[in-house]
């Protein structure tokens, strides 16, 4: 018995915690005369009140809840999978993505600080993986419990109530007349259809679509939930609130606000983008993440048979020398667990591999699967939702390509075998490439992943659709983040002086900061402009985040995996290190819908902001916003767009919910990053 797997035995009672601490309670069958209940098959099987519906279990999506739950609300959280936290469990990338000097401050939602915390008890370590990508690599699986852990604790603590729905995914949506309130959700749990079958036997694409369908399958049986508002008293504008927080920004597409998906037009606010019109199709690559386990001796290692297929896409993807170890490096790079006693040989500054040790694999030319074209785009565009009837009433499946999905699973099955038994590589040529038979797939319901198959339960995705927001004071085209709000580029270099002048003089304006007025009426030409050395500083932040810009490109042809394929050009110009910068209420809050704010990936940025506002902090944050302020527009008996519709004028509302995250340890500004401040030289993420 390895270490690890006495380790799971002293810890798998804590799933008993979670099914009990998360059993939903619900109301009578619905006998509503709802016109949305004309698409079903049959009336739903419950209907289940809530004042807060959390579409997506994710990181974003658990921040809502908690922060919900320490108000003492009453809270619905949905998740596709069985598993609360995303990025940490069900997507498989358990290694905190943290800036430096966030880190070193601590300075986090007090929700993440609690999270953080939360693993270090766990483990008696925060970093149990001794992995070199971060402080703080570990299980996933035990993230689940972790998580599951801390949103029960805030029930208790706040009174709040959680009505948790694993293995459910939203299916319609039911608006008022007028189109600005959500009034009801039509969702679907499912559970296997034998009693003798487990969930998760099969990867996603096996079942993606039966799991957005009504009718019982010969895998899955299926319970239909309408979700209402809470009957209280409030005399509000809206009775509830619903949050989108999937990962690929379904609710948006069914709600239908306007968004977008893919790389956006290139602009004096976008400079750095490779093309001039939108392009929808590339998004970034998507990830099945998979464990391994370093063993004494080889193991038997099977081909798949699609392997010939993936095997001209691999590589270690650069050169870094002669005598480099590389595969050392990549194992130890994301490495979830690690025996002790620890060898004091290292690599990186950690401990180099030994038998026992995890290592979670998320690579980009691995694992990553990386479409971009209208032939292979995972995420489908408004175009391509309606020509294949998924907006029409009762036609949701889910907004995915199903085929993409199963190349992406074959593609990390594959990345597996390349790296014990492979001798080639994509980017580095012959002699690079080394077999490592002494390794094993972790697989089963024990395994990490907690997965019959092994990968993880969803793919890590890194970009979704995203709102248009509202028009508004200097937006006319509607609220959006953009690159120059707080990248770190050098906007002088040769690549932007080749931009149209016009576009060029836009841009420098845009930079002056505090002195754009002076630039503009004067006609200052860009060498005499002085950059502001900040981030955009907005007026209604309600929460922070900071990553570099970092992509995952697009591949150039279909499919990514052909021989020679290349990444889409121009695509990495914007990559690269950025300013700590803020998440306004304005990116939440999309067009037409009252009553939904939006968190997670699918807030109002560009293509090239969403690359930094991704990573596990900034979901927490944009999460802990969306419960506050739920939170404090029912106590106001407003809606969240009235709290922003007269900026830049004085808002005095908004300054108080302002008030009420920072004093509950939810900063909106990073310390000592004020417009007046123009030193931000230590807040380099990298």
């Amino acid at each position: 018995m390895t270490q690890y797997s006495f380790r799971k035995k002293l810890t798998g009672v804590l799933a008993i915690v979670f099914a009990t601490a998360f059993c939903p309670t619900t109301s009578a069958s619905a006998q509503s005369t709802n016109p949305i209940l004309e698409t079903l098959p049959r009336l739903p099987d419950e209907t289940v009140e809530c004042e807060v519906l959390i579409v997506g279990g994710g990181l974003a999506g658990t921040a809502t809840a908690y922060e919900s739950l320490l108000a003492g609300r009453t809270v619905c959280l949905t998740e596709i999978t069985d598993w609360v936290g995303g990025q940490l469990t069900s997507q498989g990338t358990s290694a905190l993505d943290e800036a430096r000097r966030q880190r070193q401050l601590l300075f986090y939602s007090r929700g993440y600080k609690e999270l953080r915390d939360r693993i270090e008890r766990f483990y008696k370590i925060l970093n149990p993986g001794s992995c070199w990508v971060s402080v703080s690599c570990f299980i996933p699986e035990d993230a689940n419990t972790i998580l599951s852990r801390q949103l029960a604790d805030a029930a208790r603590r706040g009174k709040g109530t959680l009505k948790w729905f694993p293995a459910t995914v939203v299916k319609d949506l039911d608006l008022s007349l007028d189109g600005s309130m959500i009034e009801s959700a039509i969702a679907i749990q499912h559970s296997p259809a034998a009693a003798s079958v487990q969930m998760n036997v099969n990867p996603l694409s096996y079942v993606i679509e039966d799991a957005y369908s009504y009718e019982d399958s010969s895998l899955l049986s299926k319970k239909i939930i309408q979700f209402v508002p809470q009957v209280t008293e409030s005399n509000g504008p809206a009775d509830w609130y619903v949050v989108e927080a999937t990962e690929t920004g379904e609710v948006i597409a069914l709600a239908d606000v306007p968004w977008r998906v893919g790389l956006d037009p290139r602009s004096y606010l976008n400079p750095s983008s490779p093309v001039t019109s939108q392009d929808p199709y590339c998004t970034q690559g998507f990830t099945y993440t998979f464990a391994m386990e370093q063993t004494a001796e080889p193991q038997p290692q099977t081909m798949p048979p699609y392997y010939p297929q993936y095997e001209p896409y691999y590589s270690y993807e650069r050169d870094r020398g002669e005598d480099f170890n590389y595969f050392d490096f990549v194992f130890t790079y994301r490495r979830i667990w690690s025996p002790k006693p620890r060898p004091e040989a290292q690599i990186f500054g950690v401990a180099v591999p030994q038998p026992n040790d995890i290592s979670m694999q998320n690579w980009t030319w691995g694992n990553d699967y990386r479409p971009g074209t209208a032939a292979d785009n995972l995420i489908y565009t408004e175009e391509q939702l309606q020509e294949l009837g998924q907006l029409e009433p009762g036609g949701w499946l889910g907004g995915l390509r199903t085929e993409t999905l199963r190349r992406g699973e074959e593609n990390a099955y594959g990345y597996y075998y390349w790296l014990v038994a492979g001798t080639t590589d994509s980017q580095l040529g012959d002699g690079v490439k080394q077999p490592h038979p002494n390794h094993r797939f972790l697989a089963g319901f024990d395994s990490p992943m907690g997965t019959a198959h092994g990968l993880s339960k969803y793919p890590y995705i890194r970009e979704a659709r995203r709102i248009i927001g509202r028009p508004a004071y200097g937006y006319r085209e509607g609220f959006a983040i953009n690159e120059i709000d707080f990248s770190w580029a050098d906007f002088r270099a040769e690549y932007y002086q080749n931009l149209p002048p016009e576009l060029y003089q836009d841009l420098w304006r845009a930079l002056a900061g505090l002195n754009t007025i002076a630039a503009i009426e004067q006609n200052l030409s860009p060498e005499q402009i002085e950059r502001r050395s900040r981030s955009h500083i907005y007026p209604d932040s309600v929460g922070i985040a900071q990553y570099a810009i970092d992509f995952h490109p697009c591949m150039s042809a279909s499919p990514p995996e052909a021989p020679g394929n290349t990444e889409r050009a121009g695509v990495r110009q914007a990559h690269g290190q950025a300013y700590p910068a803020q998440i306004p209420l304005r990116s939440m809050i999309p067009q037409n819908v009252d009553n939904l704010l939006v968190a997670g990936k699918s807030i109002a940025t560009s293509t090239i902001a969403a690359a930094a506002y991704r990573v596990h902090s900034f979901e927490w944050s944009v999460g802990a916003a969306a419960g506050t302020t739920i939170d404090f527009v029912l106590d106001e008996g407003i809606l969240p767009y009235e709290l922003v519709d007269n900026l830049p004028l004085e808002e005095p509302q908004l300054e108080r919910l302002q008030q009420r995250l920072n004093q509950n340890g939810n900063p909106t500004a990073f310390p000592n990053t004020s417009i007046f401040n123009e030193n931000w030289d230590d807040w380099r993420p990298w």
